[in-house]
């Protein structure tokens, strides 16, 4: 039995050995050439527009969830890739898409949107489109095994379609209405690992603008927590969220558009 003890031994550290070399396989995601996660979000949205008429009738407020009836809630899939470019160089390529449609019974009374009027106890059908496609760089002043910041600059190449149509037997209305465009926006990425499985990242940016009759901004973030389940694979689990604000007093082009949605995201990500 005594001749025995080393081999009793070894099988009783067998595991954490076998944990201590599987931790050694595991590098530093601040190494990490490239990154992409895929998973799913949740998104809880708030949605308020104000379209002006051409000859400058002031558009009514309207909520898009409560008085359009639009989805509150609902899912869509995640998608980021980052590659870096050298030992500090980093880039990151986002992709937010939102579609909705519904169809309500229109309760507000009388409202001017856009080029039309809608009624009480109007059919309306309502369509929202949103697309953001994001590339951003990043610059590490700071990059270690544990811990890497980076301030960051965004271009967020953003594109809103929203309609409203009204078709009864008595009644036949339609107006779209569009804003689409490029908006730079810099913040900070940082990624934080206590231990080779386990790690945290984070990025926020922000950026408000005014020029000639247009005040807009528009703020984005997300902070995840990922494990590892192999040196290449980990599951994520974050919070994201997108809000803009654009209020425009041009006298062919006015009105407000308020967007805030924001949710809870379960994904993967694979690493090289």
């Amino acid at each position: 039995m005594i001749r025995n003890r080393p081999l009793w031994l070894m099988l009783a550290l067998a595991p954490s050995a076998t944990i201590a070399l599987a931790d050694g396989d595991y590098t530093s995601p601040t190494e990490s050439r490239v990154a992409l996660s895929l998973g799913i979000r949740q998104e809880k949205t708030s949605t308020a527009v104000r379209i002006d008429s051409g000859n400058g009738l002031a558009g009514t407020f309207i909520d898009g969830e409560n008085d359009l009836g639009l989805e509150s809630s609902r899912y869509e899939p995640k998608f980021q890739l980052a590659v870096r470019a050298g030992e500090r160089s980093r880039l990151f390529f986002d992709y937010f898409q939102l579609d909705r449609s519904d169809t309500k019974t229109f309760q507000l009374g009388p409202s001017n949107f856009g080029n039309v009027v809608l009624l009480a106890d109007d059919p309306v059908q309502t369509n929202f489109n949103m697309r953001v496609l994001g590339l951003t760089y990043g610059y590490s002043v700071l990059h270690g095994d544990k811990f890497e910041l980076s301030p960051v600059l965004g271009i967020n190449d953003i594109s809103v379609l929203t309609s409203v149509r009204v078709q009864s037997a008595t009644r036949h209305v339609f107006d779209s209405e569009s804003v689409a465009g490029p908006i730079p926006t810099p913040g900070l990425a940082a990624t934080w690992a206590p231990s080779p499985r386990f790690y945290v990242d984070g990025s926020a940016k922000y950026l408000r603008i005014g020029i000639d009759h247009f005040v807009g901004s528009l703020e984005l973030y997300e902070f995840d927590a990922l494990y590892r389940l192999q040196p290449n694979i980990a599951i994520g689990l974050g919070y994201a969220g997108i809000k803009t604000n654009i209020v425009s007093n041009q006298h062919t082009n006015s009105g407000q558009f308020t967007f805030d949605s924001k949710g809870p995201t379960l994904f993967f990500r694979v690493e090289f």
